[in-house]
């Protein structure tokens, strides 16, 4: 080991594995790597204080949205409301339990967690050394899976739907649930990973001498995608986090390729099936994800209508074509245009969660509009078949190790002839 009092200088982006020197960082600052412009670390003022003011105002708000009736609607004299927890309850009803579980976890398990975490972590609470790292593990594993401002979208998206059949109104538990989606988004945002490590447990000495601007797969290291500590290219387990992994991740093609194509078998008939059953007076109509679309579009709701389109069709759909691209040109047979590709990347895995807006608004209506045979709505198959797409692109984008596009991008460079013909 290469025993050195600046370890905490060396940082092997996590994006393109370029090894960098870290600056010296002003509170208020972040350093970015020189390659590919991903932001490695970030020096909040006042890092601990910050995040628990939010942590414990989001959790508050969390709180006070599950007690009080969330919304509200009056149709022919007829009033219905629901509390955020009758959701996955009719859910349940319905023999949907597995929608119901999706909600109570992207929603409402998942970002409480994610904040408890928080709190306990940069505060420093005692607890096992395990159970320290372990927890701050999970933090950044579940951190794109909570999704409480998306369903908040979709709830948006859903007063628009039902405002052509009823008076809608927000109930007491609305307005704290808005600050819990901004304050639980802060909150994430002023923790810094690397910052919050160094917390958790110490970084391990080096194992070489490090030369900044050369990948990290060069000089035999690697970087913990969990902790960001560097390591042998060898070690499989990191001695800091115990995450195990490898200088890329393992099979990293094969496994994006087929949740891919396992999500796009699942997309065909999550766009015929209908995905919302909607009664009035007696008569049943299916809705599928275009139907709703043009419906939204005909009754003059043209930006919703949008939203949807958008959000539904258009973003799962570019989204697999641009993973599908992601692999091909990671195989060799792109124009190895690192930036582009990584920008594509980073596109990719910001949007492919605000496809579960549909989802969620189906998970409203059918909770909120319950009257009989006056007008009730129902999930359909469609809207699990259309959940299952989401997560498994999810999935597939996550799976796909961004650095071996950079490689490719080595390998070309280091087979092209220098100008004077060498």
């Amino acid at each position: 080991m290469c025993a050195s009092d600046h370890t905490h200088q060396w940082m092997l982006c996590p994006q393109c594995d370029l090894m960098t020197q870290l600056p010296v960082i002003h509170p208020g600052s972040k350093a970015s790597c020189p390659r590919c412009h991903t932001t490695l670390v970030s020096n909040w003022i006042e890092p601990r204080k910050r995040p628990t003011g939010y942590v414990i105002a989001a959790l508050f708000m969390l709180l006070l949205a599950n007690l009080f009736p969330f919304v509200n609607m009056q149709v022919a004299g007829l009033s219905s409301q629901i509390t955020l927890m009758q959701i996955p309850q009719v859910m349940v009803s319905e023999n949907y339990s597995s929608l119901a579980t999706l909600f109570l976890l992207l929603v409402q398990a998942v970002p409480a967690f994610c904040m408890v975490a928080i709190l306990l972590l940069v505060n420093q609470v005692r607890m096992p050394s395990g159970l320290r790292r372990w927890m701050a593990r999970i933090l950044f594993q579940l951190k794109s899976w909570g999704m409480a401002e998306i369903f908040l979208a979709g709830v948006l998206v859903s007063f628009v739907k039902l405002m052509a059949y009823g008076d809608i109104g927000i109930g007491n538990s609305f307005v704290p649930w808005c600050l819990f989606c901004m304050l639980q988004l802060r909150a994430f945002q002023c923790v810094d990973r690397r910052w919050l490590w160094q917390r958790v447990t110490p970084m391990p000495p080096l194992p070489v001498k490090p030369v900044a601007g050369i990948s990290g797969l060069r000089q035999g290291v690697r970087s913990c995608r969990c902790c960001t500590a560097i390591l042998p290219v060898d070690q499989l387990h990191c001695s800091r986090c115990g995450t195990a992994g490898h200088a890329r991740r393992k099979h990293s093609l094969q496994w994006t390729l087929a949740l891919l194509i396992t999500s796009l078998v699942l997309y065909i008939p999550a766009n015929l099936m209908p995905i919302m059953v909607t009664e009035a007076l007696g008569n049943q109509i299916n809705s599928t994800i275009m139907a709703g679309v043009i419906l939204l579009w005909s009754d003059g709701s043209y930006p919703v209508a949008l939203v949807i389109f958008i959000a539904s069709i258009m973003v799962p759909t570019l989204k697999m074509i641009a993973i599908g691209w992601l692999c091909w040109d990671a195989q060799g047979y792109g124009r190895h245009d690192g930036e582009k590709m990584h920008l594509i990347y980073e596109v990719v895995e910001f949007v492919g969660r605000w496809s579960m807006i549909d989802v969620f608004v189906i998970a409203v209506l059918s909770a909120l509009v319950r009257m009989g045979r006056l007008m009730s709505i129902y999930p359909a198959q469609g809207a699990l078949l259309f959940a299952m797409v989401v997560i498994l692109t999810m999935f597939a984008a996550m799976t796909f190790d961004p650095r071996l596009t950079w490689d490719r991008v080595r390998e070309k460079s280091l087979k092209e002839p220098s100008v004077d013909g060498k």
